[in-house]
């Protein structure tokens, strides 16, 4: 299989570098490898979301004041056609008679708007997230999280947890609590660039306790 804009399934790219909505921010480092879709992150992965080139007149012109937005971390770890689902309920109440959602000119001035924020999604830091799942409007998922393929994440998900299945359910942590609480603690993906250069060698180790004993070196 070629692919115009992902060479091989073995790369990526940096995603802010080809972020055009104005409702998406992502941290350094956070990279998208999409060979299997052949679609940039923002149109393969991002659905419903204001401020995108078919909606950006729209998002202009201010009618619909402020909406959700897509906030993703650094150094996190997006697959294949990943899609994050955002506009709230897109206008449908299911709470309602009916969840259609009514068009003034169509059916008179008594229509009432359906749309509901369901807030920010938020992505943390160092999320692995696998190909083809499903991020639900205004999930919140921490640091350190791991994503399963097509898993379907419908609510928040606490740091370092792995999750997979529909609907995503935890199934462990990658680290013991007084480990997460370490990493929490320390950060590592706000330290300078020339410190993690520094530290590689326990980055790319399971010695919790030993980057954490240099991180308090450090910060004397």
């Amino acid at each position: 299989m070629s692919s115009s804009i992902f060479p091989s399934w073995l790369g990526g790219y940096e995603v802010r570098e080809h972020i055009d909505n104005p409702n998406i921010s992502v941290g350094a480092h956070t990279y998208y490898s999409g060979y299997y879709h052949d679609k940039h992150f923002e149109d393969q992965c991002v659905r419903y979301l204001l401020g995108d080139h078919s909606s950006r007149a729209v998002w202009e012109s201010g009618i619909f004041g402020e909406v959700d937005r897509l906030i993703i971390g650094k150094y996190c770890s997006i697959a294949s056609g990943a899609t994050f689902m955002l506009a709230g309920n897109q206008g449908h109440r299911h709470d309602w008679v009916s969840s259609f959602p009514f068009d003034v000119s169509q059916f008179g001035d008594k229509v009432k708007s359906g749309f509901e924020r369901s807030g920010d999604t938020v992505i943390g830091n160092d999320v692995w997230i696998g190909s083809e799942c499903v991020i639900m409007p205004g999930v919140n998922i921490g640091d350190g999280a791991v994503i399963g393929a097509r898993a379907v994440v419908t609510k928040d998900i606490e740091p370092y947890a792995v999750v997979v299945g529909n609907p995503g359910q935890v199934v462990k942590k990658r680290f013991n609590e007084e480990q997460i609480i370490m990493l929490r603690e320390m950060k590592w993906w706000d330290w300078p660039l020339d410190l993690l250069k520094q530290n590689m060698d326990l980055m790319c180790s399971n010695d919790i306790e030993g980057l954490f004993d240099r991180y308090r070196q450090f910060e004397r």
